[in-house]
């Protein structure tokens, strides 16, 4: 048995990258995960995977995947998958946020005048429909008094990266974790933001092939695999002291080398926190 048995799950935006690798390590652990996405079949998507592929993988590991379509833009889908989990499982131990949408002018030089006001999106998915998940999933856990909220951000939270657009969500997501914390502290649910660095996902290791000068700014040896982040959050959803976390924005390194974690080949990530800074908010 796994330290997650028993425990329901949500990750969003799972299709591929970080959600598929946190998804993957928590289903391995023992939770029945509910993943969204949008990718359903290949060859709709101009990255590899999709969300059968996703909850193969976890069930190969002998975990539980719940695939589910879901556009996060969508307010009415979003209710509906709630409404699922709340008739299927009666309740929801973990939610993390990690859908975004990446547009490919992101990571393309240029100001954010000449770029499309479109490109919005980015926040649209990665904090208001952050925003929306979480205020379904503290109804389903407030009344149990239990339960763990978790937004994906990274040192681009008080670093520039790439654009004005994704510095102002990942800023947002860290804010709003601890906001949320206060009003969910006397209720004893936690809500807290992961920072994580440079990751392998299908995204990046295109990047690193098609835009210009990305390879040399890199520091590899801090580079991590998209189930790191996983490892961590499976170490926060079994610890008993959760609470004393609640609030805070934490460097996945870091917390991985207080849990004894380290990532899949057994390299121990490296902290960058003297390179990037360091988070702005601790507990409440």
């Amino acid at each position: 048995m796994g330290k997650l048995t028993g425990k329901i799950a949500l990750v969003t935006g799972a299709s591929r990258g970080i959600g598929k690798g946190i998804a993957c390590v928590l289903g391995e652990q023992g939770a029945t995960v509910y993943i969204t996405g949008r990718t359903v079949s290949q060859g709709t998507h101009p990255l590899p995977g999709t969300l059968g592929e996703t909850a193969a993988e976890v069930e190969r590991r002998g975990g539980k995947a719940v695939p589910v379509a879901v556009d996060h833009a969508d307010d009415a889908q979003v209710a509906a998958l709630f409404e699922r989990i709340r008739n299927e499982q009666g309740r929801l131990d973990v939610l993390v946020n990690n859908a975004i949408a990446l547009p490919y002018e992101m990571t393309q030089p240029g100001g954010f005048w000449e770029k499309p006001i479109s490109n919005w999106e980015i926040f649209d998915i990665g904090a208001r429909a952050a925003f929306v998940a979480s205020w379904h999933a503290a109804q389903l856990m407030v009344p149990r008094e239990t339960g763990l909220i978790v937004g994906l951000s990274g040192y681009v939270g008080v670093r520039y990266t790439y654009n004005v657009i994704f510095g102002t969500t990942k800023a947002t997501v860290d804010r709003m974790a601890r906001d949320m914390a206060i009003e969910l502290k006397p209720y004893n649910v936690a809500s807290v933001s992961l920072w994580q660095g440079f990751t392998y996902t299908e995204r990046a290791t295109e990047n690193l092939k098609t835009v210009a000068g990305m390879a040399n700014q890199l520091n590899s040896a801090a580079g991590s695999s998209p189930e790191f982040p996983g490892r961590v959050i499976a170490a926060l959803a079994a610890d008993a002291r959760i609470m004393e976390k609640t609030g805070g924005s934490y460097i996945n390194a870091e917390l991985a080398q207080q849990y004894g974690l380290t990532d899949v080949d057994g390299r121990v990530i490296p902290s960058l926190r003297a390179e990037r800074g360091g988070p702005l908010w601790g507990a409440v």
